[in-house]
Protein backbone atom coordinates (compact mmCIF):
# COMPACT_ATOMS: atom_id res chain seq x y z
CA UNK A 1 0.00 0.00 0.00
CA UNK A 2 1.27 3.50 -0.55
CA UNK A 3 1.95 6.22 1.96
CA UNK A 4 -0.34 9.04 1.61
CA UNK A 5 1.52 11.76 0.61
CA UNK A 6 2.85 14.24 3.29
CA UNK A 7 1.18 17.96 3.94
CA UNK A 8 2.96 20.43 1.76
CA UNK A 9 4.00 24.11 3.94
CA UNK A 10 1.43 26.30 3.57
CA UNK A 11 1.89 29.14 1.08
CA UNK A 12 -0.30 31.68 -0.55
CA UNK A 13 -2.71 30.14 -3.45
CA UNK A 14 -5.93 31.02 -5.71
CA UNK A 15 -8.96 30.50 -4.12
CA UNK A 16 -10.78 27.90 -5.89
CA UNK A 17 -14.13 28.96 -7.74
CA UNK A 18 -16.68 29.60 -5.02
CA UNK A 19 -19.61 26.66 -5.57
CA UNK A 20 -23.15 27.49 -6.89
CA UNK A 21 -24.16 28.16 -3.50
CA UNK A 22 -21.66 30.41 -1.63
CA UNK A 23 -21.97 33.15 -4.72
CA UNK A 24 -24.82 34.72 -3.40
CA UNK A 25 -23.00 35.43 -0.37
CA UNK A 26 -19.82 36.54 -1.50
CA UNK A 27 -21.95 38.94 -3.91
CA UNK A 28 -23.78 40.24 -0.47
CA UNK A 29 -20.04 40.75 1.20
CA UNK A 30 -19.43 42.94 -2.03
CA UNK A 31 -22.72 44.72 -2.03
CA UNK A 32 -22.52 45.55 1.75
CA UNK A 33 -18.67 46.32 1.37
CA UNK A 34 -19.69 48.86 -2.06
CA UNK A 35 -22.98 50.04 0.29
CA UNK A 36 -20.29 51.59 3.61
CA UNK A 37 -18.27 53.12 1.17
CA UNK A 38 -21.12 54.80 -1.05
CA UNK A 39 -22.56 56.07 2.62
CA UNK A 40 -18.51 57.44 3.73
CA UNK A 41 -18.59 59.21 -0.12
CA UNK A 42 -22.26 60.88 0.38
CA UNK A 43 -21.54 61.86 3.81
CA UNK A 44 -18.03 63.63 3.24
CA UNK A 45 -19.50 65.06 -0.07
CA UNK A 46 -22.76 66.35 1.33
CA UNK A 47 -20.78 67.91 4.79
CA UNK A 48 -18.04 69.55 2.49
CA UNK A 49 -21.04 71.04 0.70
CA UNK A 50 -22.71 72.42 3.98
CA UNK A 51 -19.02 73.57 5.24
CA UNK A 52 -15.77 73.66 2.86
CA UNK A 53 -13.71 73.90 5.71
CA UNK A 54 -14.65 69.91 6.16
CA UNK A 55 -12.27 69.10 3.60
CA UNK A 56 -9.82 71.09 4.14
CA UNK A 57 -6.04 70.28 4.51
CA UNK A 58 -6.43 69.73 8.22
CA UNK A 59 -9.27 68.46 8.25
CA UNK A 60 -8.52 65.46 5.74
CA UNK A 61 -5.79 65.04 8.02
CA UNK A 62 -7.98 64.57 11.06
CA UNK A 63 -10.39 62.40 9.29
CA UNK A 64 -6.88 60.14 8.64
CA UNK A 65 -5.86 60.12 11.78
CA UNK A 66 -9.18 60.06 13.40
CA UNK A 67 -10.12 56.19 11.33
CA UNK A 68 -6.43 54.89 12.15
CA UNK A 69 -7.17 53.98 15.74
CA UNK A 70 -10.56 52.66 14.99
CA UNK A 71 -9.42 50.99 12.03
CA UNK A 72 -6.95 49.07 13.38
CA UNK A 73 -8.91 47.67 16.71
CA UNK A 74 -11.37 47.09 13.81
CA UNK A 75 -9.56 44.71 11.45
CA UNK A 76 -8.36 42.52 14.34
CA UNK A 77 -11.85 42.44 15.72
CA UNK A 78 -12.95 41.05 12.59
CA UNK A 79 -10.43 38.04 12.95
CA UNK A 80 -12.16 37.03 16.15
CA UNK A 81 -15.52 37.74 14.96
CA UNK A 82 -15.41 35.56 12.06
CA UNK A 83 -14.56 32.92 14.08
CA UNK A 84 -18.32 33.31 15.62
CA UNK A 85 -16.68 34.66 18.64
CA UNK A 86 -16.05 38.33 20.16
CA UNK A 87 -13.48 40.07 22.43
CA UNK A 88 -14.76 42.81 24.29
CA UNK A 89 -11.63 43.25 26.16
CA UNK A 90 -9.27 45.35 22.98
CA UNK A 91 -10.03 49.02 24.83
CA UNK A 92 -8.99 47.62 28.00
CA UNK A 93 -5.74 45.77 25.93
CA UNK A 94 -5.02 49.22 23.95
CA UNK A 95 -5.00 51.24 26.63
CA UNK A 96 -2.69 48.52 28.74
CA UNK A 97 -0.23 49.01 25.55
CA UNK A 98 -0.80 52.51 25.67
CA UNK A 99 0.54 53.13 29.38
CA UNK A 100 3.07 50.64 28.64
CA UNK A 101 4.51 52.48 25.74
CA UNK A 102 4.30 55.44 27.46
CA UNK A 103 6.50 54.24 30.84
CA UNK A 104 8.94 52.63 28.82
CA UNK A 105 10.12 56.00 27.60
CA UNK A 106 9.93 57.33 31.10
CA UNK A 107 11.79 54.27 32.76
CA UNK A 108 14.56 53.86 29.89
CA UNK A 109 15.03 56.78 28.36
CA UNK A 110 17.53 55.49 26.10
CA UNK A 111 15.58 52.88 24.83
CA UNK A 112 15.16 53.00 20.64
CA UNK A 113 12.10 54.25 19.75
CA UNK A 114 11.22 50.89 17.73
CA UNK A 115 12.19 48.70 20.40
CA UNK A 116 9.55 50.43 22.71
CA UNK A 117 6.98 50.17 19.83
CA UNK A 118 7.44 46.47 19.50
CA UNK A 119 7.20 46.22 23.42
CA UNK A 120 3.69 48.03 23.06
CA UNK A 121 2.69 45.35 20.73
CA UNK A 122 4.23 42.56 22.42
CA UNK A 123 1.67 43.78 25.59
CA UNK A 124 -1.57 43.39 23.62
CA UNK A 125 -0.02 40.11 22.14
CA UNK A 126 0.14 38.32 25.18
CA UNK A 127 -2.97 39.54 26.80
CA UNK A 128 -4.63 38.41 23.44
CA UNK A 129 -3.22 35.24 23.64
CA UNK A 130 -4.39 34.60 27.22
CA UNK A 131 -7.77 35.17 25.87
CA UNK A 132 -7.79 32.66 23.26
CA UNK A 133 -6.12 30.16 25.76
CA UNK A 134 -9.24 31.10 28.36
CA UNK A 135 -11.79 30.73 25.52
CA UNK A 136 -10.15 27.27 23.88
CA UNK A 137 -9.11 25.51 26.95
CA UNK A 138 -11.66 26.12 29.47
CA UNK A 139 -14.30 26.26 26.60
CA UNK A 140 -16.03 29.23 28.45
CA UNK A 141 -17.81 31.67 25.63
CA UNK A 142 -15.72 34.41 24.56
CA UNK A 143 -18.49 36.78 25.81
CA UNK A 144 -17.83 35.81 29.50
CA UNK A 145 -13.97 35.96 29.26
CA UNK A 146 -13.33 38.83 27.42
CA UNK A 147 -16.14 40.75 29.77
CA UNK A 148 -13.87 39.64 32.84
CA UNK A 149 -10.46 40.25 30.94
CA UNK A 150 -12.24 43.78 30.01
CA UNK A 151 -12.26 44.66 33.71
CA UNK A 152 -9.03 43.00 34.87
CA UNK A 153 -6.99 44.09 31.87
CA UNK A 154 -8.30 48.09 32.84
CA UNK A 155 -7.70 47.13 36.65
CA UNK A 156 -4.27 46.15 36.05
CA UNK A 157 -3.86 48.96 33.97
CA UNK A 158 -5.13 51.51 36.89
CA UNK A 159 -2.72 49.89 39.10
CA UNK A 160 -0.03 50.40 37.17
CA UNK A 161 -0.88 53.92 36.22
CA UNK A 162 -1.28 54.70 40.16
CA UNK A 163 -3.68 57.80 39.25
CA UNK A 164 -0.21 58.95 37.15
CA UNK A 165 -0.16 59.76 33.77
CA UNK A 166 2.70 60.21 30.85
CA UNK A 167 2.89 63.66 29.33
CA UNK A 168 4.57 64.54 25.60
CA UNK A 169 7.65 65.86 27.20
CA UNK A 170 8.55 62.63 28.88
CA UNK A 171 8.33 61.10 25.54
CA UNK A 172 10.82 61.39 22.31
CA UNK A 173 10.39 63.47 19.90
CA UNK A 174 11.19 60.58 16.99
CA UNK A 175 8.37 59.00 18.48
CA UNK A 176 6.30 61.81 18.75
CA UNK A 177 6.67 62.66 15.13
CA UNK A 178 4.69 59.17 14.21
CA UNK A 179 1.79 61.11 15.32
CA UNK A 180 2.19 64.35 12.73
CA UNK A 181 4.73 62.87 10.23
CA UNK A 182 2.98 62.14 6.67
CA UNK A 183 3.62 59.95 3.73
CA UNK A 184 2.43 61.84 0.17
CA UNK A 185 -0.08 63.80 2.39
CA UNK A 186 -1.06 60.81 4.19
CA UNK A 187 -0.15 60.70 8.14
CA UNK A 188 1.93 57.94 9.14
CA UNK A 189 -0.20 56.04 11.12
CA UNK A 190 -2.67 55.97 8.82
CA UNK A 191 -0.43 54.75 6.17
CA UNK A 192 0.35 52.00 8.87
CA UNK A 193 -3.42 50.95 9.60
CA UNK A 194 -3.76 50.57 5.54
CA UNK A 195 -1.17 48.73 5.32
CA UNK A 196 -2.41 46.18 8.10
CA UNK A 197 -5.82 46.11 6.52
CA UNK A 198 -4.00 44.91 3.53
CA UNK A 199 -1.45 42.68 4.77
CA UNK A 200 -4.74 40.85 6.77
CA UNK A 201 -7.17 41.00 4.05
CA UNK A 202 -4.20 39.31 2.37
CA UNK A 203 -3.51 36.38 4.54
CA UNK A 204 -7.81 35.71 5.17
CA UNK A 205 -7.78 35.60 1.04
CA UNK A 206 -4.67 33.45 0.10
CA UNK A 207 -3.83 31.27 2.83
CA UNK A 208 -5.15 28.15 3.83
CA UNK A 209 -5.07 28.88 7.26
CA UNK A 210 -6.87 32.26 6.84
CA UNK A 211 -9.59 30.59 4.91
CA UNK A 212 -10.45 28.29 8.40
CA UNK A 213 -11.15 30.77 10.02
CA UNK A 214 -14.19 31.28 7.76
CA UNK A 215 -14.92 27.27 8.04
CA UNK A 216 -14.41 27.45 12.09
CA UNK A 217 -17.12 30.29 12.44
CA UNK A 218 -19.53 28.83 9.59
CA UNK A 219 -19.56 25.95 11.16
CA UNK A 220 -16.87 24.74 13.86
CA UNK A 221 -17.28 20.94 14.46
CA UNK A 222 -17.76 20.32 11.07
CA UNK A 223 -14.11 22.24 10.48
CA UNK A 224 -13.11 19.74 13.12
CA UNK A 225 -13.89 16.37 11.50
CA UNK A 226 -12.55 17.70 8.74
CA UNK A 227 -9.19 18.06 10.20
CA UNK A 228 -8.79 22.02 11.01
CA UNK A 229 -7.06 22.20 14.22
CA UNK A 230 -10.27 25.19 15.33
CA UNK A 231 -8.83 25.71 18.93
CA UNK A 232 -4.93 26.37 17.59
CA UNK A 233 -7.05 28.96 15.49
CA UNK A 234 -8.88 30.66 17.47
CA UNK A 235 -6.29 31.25 19.94
CA UNK A 236 -4.29 32.79 16.88
CA UNK A 237 -7.02 34.51 16.02
CA UNK A 238 -7.24 36.51 19.65
CA UNK A 239 -3.95 36.67 19.78
CA UNK A 240 -3.56 38.39 16.54
CA UNK A 241 -6.28 40.60 17.68
CA UNK A 242 -4.41 41.70 20.77
CA UNK A 243 -1.01 42.53 18.80
CA UNK A 244 -3.40 44.72 16.43
CA UNK A 245 -4.96 46.09 19.49
CA UNK A 246 -1.21 46.51 21.37
CA UNK A 247 -0.38 48.35 17.81
CA UNK A 248 -3.35 50.48 18.06
CA UNK A 249 -2.42 51.68 21.78
CA UNK A 250 1.29 52.73 20.10
CA UNK A 251 -0.48 54.99 17.75
CA UNK A 252 -2.35 56.53 20.23
CA UNK A 253 0.23 57.39 22.65
CA UNK A 254 2.22 58.78 19.86
CA UNK A 255 -0.54 60.83 18.18
CA UNK A 256 -1.74 62.40 21.55
CA UNK A 257 1.74 62.55 23.89
CA UNK A 258 -0.27 61.95 26.75
CA UNK A 259 -1.33 58.67 28.01
CA UNK A 260 -2.84 57.54 31.31
CA UNK A 261 -5.21 54.58 32.69
CA UNK A 262 -8.26 55.55 31.26
CA UNK A 263 -7.05 55.60 27.58
CA UNK A 264 -9.20 53.01 25.44
CA UNK A 265 -12.39 53.08 27.78
CA UNK A 266 -15.41 52.25 25.60
CA UNK A 267 -13.71 51.40 22.75
CA UNK A 268 -14.80 47.95 22.89
CA UNK A 269 -18.53 48.87 21.51
CA UNK A 270 -17.58 51.21 19.28
CA UNK A 271 -14.53 48.52 17.49
CA UNK A 272 -17.58 45.69 17.31
CA UNK A 273 -20.09 48.38 15.71
CA UNK A 274 -17.17 48.97 13.60
CA UNK A 275 -16.85 45.60 12.56
CA UNK A 276 -20.91 44.63 12.11
CA UNK A 277 -21.54 48.13 9.86
CA UNK A 278 -18.82 46.43 7.68
CA UNK A 279 -20.00 43.57 6.81
CA UNK A 280 -18.54 41.04 9.47
CA UNK A 281 -21.07 38.93 10.83
CA UNK A 282 -21.91 38.37 14.68
CA UNK A 283 -23.06 34.90 13.43
CA UNK A 284 -19.42 34.08 12.18
CA UNK A 285 -17.82 33.36 8.81
CA UNK A 286 -19.14 35.89 7.25
CA UNK A 287 -17.06 39.27 6.23
CA UNK A 288 -13.91 40.86 5.35
CA UNK A 289 -11.52 42.97 6.91
CA UNK A 290 -12.12 45.68 4.43
CA UNK A 291 -15.47 46.05 5.41
CA UNK A 292 -14.69 46.26 9.21
CA UNK A 293 -11.95 49.08 8.11
CA UNK A 294 -15.01 51.00 6.42
CA UNK A 295 -16.89 50.42 8.56
CA UNK A 296 -14.70 52.02 11.27
CA UNK A 297 -14.12 55.38 8.85
CA UNK A 298 -18.10 55.58 8.62
CA UNK A 299 -18.46 55.82 11.94
CA UNK A 300 -15.54 57.86 12.22
CA UNK A 301 -16.58 60.28 9.73
CA UNK A 302 -20.25 60.54 11.27
CA UNK A 303 -18.61 61.42 14.30
CA UNK A 304 -16.71 64.48 12.72
CA UNK A 305 -19.64 65.20 10.27
CA UNK A 306 -22.84 65.31 12.34
CA UNK A 307 -21.19 68.40 14.86
CA UNK A 308 -21.44 70.67 11.74
CA UNK A 309 -24.23 69.75 11.11
CA UNK A 310 -25.18 70.76 14.51
CA UNK A 311 -26.90 67.21 15.24
CA UNK A 312 -26.96 66.48 19.53
CA UNK A 313 -24.87 64.34 20.78
CA UNK A 314 -27.53 62.05 21.29
CA UNK A 315 -28.96 61.39 18.00
CA UNK A 316 -24.71 61.11 16.89
CA UNK A 317 -25.23 57.58 19.37
CA UNK A 318 -29.25 56.77 17.94
CA UNK A 319 -27.43 57.17 14.11
CA UNK A 320 -24.63 54.64 15.17
CA UNK A 321 -27.48 52.30 16.92
CA UNK A 322 -29.72 52.37 13.75
CA UNK A 323 -26.99 51.27 11.76
CA UNK A 324 -25.87 48.42 13.58
CA UNK A 325 -29.56 47.29 14.15
CA UNK A 326 -29.48 47.94 10.25
CA UNK A 327 -26.55 45.69 9.58
CA UNK A 328 -27.95 42.68 11.60
CA UNK A 329 -31.34 43.18 10.03
CA UNK A 330 -29.29 43.15 6.10
CA UNK A 331 -26.77 39.70 7.26
CA UNK A 332 -30.17 37.98 8.34
CA UNK A 333 -31.58 38.81 5.03
CA UNK A 334 -29.08 37.87 3.35
CA UNK A 335 -28.63 34.75 5.32
CA UNK A 336 -31.87 33.64 4.13
CA UNK A 337 -31.48 34.49 0.67
CA UNK A 338 -28.57 31.86 0.76
CA UNK A 339 -30.81 29.49 2.27
CA UNK A 340 -33.34 29.69 0.18
CA UNK A 341 -31.15 29.55 -3.05
CA UNK A 342 -29.23 26.42 -1.60
CA UNK A 343 -32.71 24.47 -1.03
CA UNK A 344 -33.51 25.60 -4.88
CA UNK A 345 -30.01 23.89 -5.91
CA UNK A 346 -30.47 21.09 -3.81
CA UNK A 347 -34.26 20.16 -4.99
CA UNK A 348 -33.04 20.90 -9.08
CA UNK A 349 -30.39 18.50 -8.68
CA UNK A 350 -32.10 15.51 -6.56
Amino acid sequence: MMNAPSAAPETPTAGAPPRDGARPAHRGIQFRELGVLLAVVVLVVATWMYNPGFLSSQGVHDLFLGATVLSVLAVGQALVLITKNVDLSVGSVMGLSAFGTGLLFVTFPGLPVPVVMLAGVLVGLVAGLLNGLLVTTARVPALVVTLGTLYAYRGLNHWWADGGQVNAHDMPDAFLLLGSFGVLGVPLPAAIAIAVVAAVGFYLARYRSGRELYAIGSNADAARLSGIPAARRVTLAFAANGALAGLAGVLFAARYGTVDSTVGTGMELQVVAAAVVGGVAIAGGVGTVYGAALGAVLLTTITAALPIWQVNQFWQEAVVGALILAAIGLDRLLALRTARRLRGGGARGA
